[in-house]
């Protein structure tokens, strides 16, 4: 050790004092890492439930972090409290006066350091969404999408975002390890269609049509297993049933990539209506409106004798309940 900080003063001109300092730091650092190294891996070989081994990797991150914040701050302050309080209130002031533009010089450090999104992404923030084309120390940049035009395509606008809205908005990234997305569509048949006919149609159409990624879906899905205690069991295209108020409504749900979802929805659709075209027992249904005529339907008109009966029946039950 101290062969080290002999040869360490001599190469960078710097004090004992401050060489040991920055060995110390070193050595901490060095040590703590290979520590987190080595749990991880024990807990990866150890524990087989997903959410177990999350849980316990980001138990150990913390407890690595709290320690290597403790003994490295241990090892500078020491002595140096009057220093420590000037430079506080000093932070402190500065942080006021540049509050935003600290916000978001911090927000690229986290931006930088936990990469929640890189260039390339697609990601929505608060309200916005977009690929992300630039980052920058007090913005990123991103190439918006949807707003109004559908199926998430691109508006030809650019969107400047401050850094410091990581910290405040919520932030989805589309394409961050898990490159799919699940998207549905529905279509209305009448009640008097054949709906299990359709539905068979349908799941036959989305299995034919749908784009397959079940082997990226399913390499996507292990390696997202070892950051993230998600997993999908269930990848095949699916047609689900319900009653909707003016027909038989079926939901087609698949998985497809992001930046694929209107060219996959245009060539399923199209599928669909060559499929359904000669089935004339079934038909889309849409809003109407039915007028009723008792005369043209099945159930006779009463006589005027009957409906002379049938007033005065609800007329002496309207007085026997008065009369109790």
């Amino acid at each position: 050790m101290q062969s080290i900080i002999d040869w360490l003063e001599r190469a960078l001109n710097l004090t004992p004092d401050l060489e040991v300092k920055l060995l110390s730091t070193l050595i901490i650092i060095v040590l703590l890492w290979l520590t987190h190294i080595l749990i991880v891996q024990l807990i990866n070989h150890l524990v087989n439930d997903v959410n177990h081994r999350y849980h316990w990797r980001k138990t150990a991150s913390y407890i690595i972090g709290i320690l290597a914040l403790f003994l490295v701050g241990r090892t500078w302050l020491v002595g140096i409290q009057s220093l420590a309080t000037y430079l506080g209130l000093l932070s402190a002031g500065v942080a006021i006066a540049l509050q935003k533009p600290l916000t978001s010089l911090a927000g690229w450090v986290f931006i930088m350091s936990r990469r929640p999104f890189e260039t390339g992404d697609r990601i929505q923030i608060g309200q916005h969404a977009g690929d992300v084309i630039d980052i920058g120390p007090f913005k990123f940049s991103m190439l918006e999408i949807g707003n109004w035009v559908e199926a998430d395509q691109s508006t030809g606008r650019i969107l400047h975002i401050p850094n410091g809205d990581v910290f405040s908005l919520p932030l989805a990234n589309y394409t961050d390890v898990f490159n799919f997305i699940w998207h549905e569509m529905q279509l209305m048949i009448t009640f008097e269609s054949n709906w299990e006919k359709a539905k068979v149609i349908l799941q036959e159409t989305i299995n034919r049509e749908a784009p397959d990624v079940s082997q990226s879906v399913r390499a996507s899905i292990k390696k997202m297993a070892h950051r993230y205690p998600i997993w999908y069991k269930n990848l095949t295209p699916i047609v689900y049933t319900r009653i909707n108020t003016y027909g038989v409504q079926f939901t087609i749900r698949y998985l497809c990539q992001p930046r694929q979802r209107r060219s996959t929805e245009q060539t399923i659709w199209e599928a669909v209506l060559r499929a359904f075209r000669p089935e004339p027992d079934i038909e889309f249904a849409y809003p109407t409106q039915r007028f009723f005529r008792r005369d043209l339907e099945d159930k006779p008109m009463p006589t005027p004798e009957e409906s002379s009966s049938q007033t005065d029946t609800l007329r002496n039950g309207a007085e026997k309940v008065d009369g109790h």
